[in-house]
């Protein structure tokens, strides 16, 4: 499956600056960040253990050393950002953070709960075609549980490259965390707010359907963490940056509610 310009749907592609400083890798319809100040970086999220390769080519691409990398913070422990971080951890010795609440989860991260099964999403909505045909070629099916982790505290700033402030916003999962660039007013929002869903193929600021959420209640009351970070810009998980403001994406997420 190609788009028209020849690129592989689900292909690896960075996009530098979507806002100074953060540089957004997409691989199989999910996002990575890398946090850059001076020759120091951060990254957020590891999608697929087939990503490693792309993070590689993107570093070179943006002057940066793989060795110079600092931490990688999971928002959350699922196996689609959990991804190539056992391997960093053991070629590089980079520290990889998460919050306690989903400590177990990134150690095993296919034991997820959730609301409803998986399988039955394809059926209802022909559209996640793509997102699951490209997981599935990114390494979805193997990814390895990280164990060797430093918890991230429920607020604060991390002593990172970039500065990030830990935003807690459970629901998708009990640790699930955003992180805030205050001085960019830019909220990377992990899967608590997408403008993608990858089970149903479906664009729009929203929650992620039950399929892969463990407290559909629990994410919509997090949208007022969201929305009262002021936020200009939020990067997710899955989807397009929202550059409409945090309020307007909290509003259209309430609209799309629960599926």
């Amino acid at each position: 499956m190609t788009l028209s310009g020849g690129r592989r749907v689900g292909a690896p592609r960075l996009t530098p600056e979507v806002v100074p400083g953060v540089h957004r890798l997409e691989h199989a319809f999910t996002n990575c960040y890398l946090l850059v100040e001076g020759d120091s970086w951060t990254l957020v999220d590891a999608a697929f253990p087939n990503t490693w390769g792309a993070l590689i080519r993107a570093a070179h691409e943006l002057d940066l050393r793989m060795h110079d990398l600092q931490g990688i913070v999971l928002t959350h422990g699922h196996f689609d950002h959990v991804g190539f971080a056992e391997r960093a951890v053991e070629e590089l010795g980079v520290p990889v953070y998460v919050h306690a609440g989903d400590r177990e989860l990134a150690a095993h991260p296919y034991r997820y709960r959730r609301e409803h099964t998986p399988f039955v999403y394809p059926l209802l909505y022909p559209r996640s075609l793509p997102p699951v045909v490209g997981m599935l070629r990114a390494g979805a099916l193997n990814v390895k549980g990280v164990e060797e982790v430093s918890e991230l505290p429920s607020s604060g700033t991390l002593d990172l490259p970039g500065r990030p402030e830990v935003v807690f916003t459970p629901g998708h999962t009990f640790g699930h965390c955003g992180l805030l660039l205050r001085d960019r007013e830019t909220l990377l929002t992990g899967d608590a707010l997408v403008t993608l869903d990858p089970y149903k193929g479906v664009p729009g600021a929203q929650i992620v359907a039950g399929a892969a959420t463990a407290d559909s209640e629990q994410a919509l009351a997090s949208l007022d963490v969201i929305s009262g970070t002021g936020a200009r810009v939020l990067l997710p998980g899955h989807g397009e940056p929202w550059r409409d403001g945090a309020e307007a994406a909290v509003a259209s997420a309430r609209a799309i509610g629960r599926s």
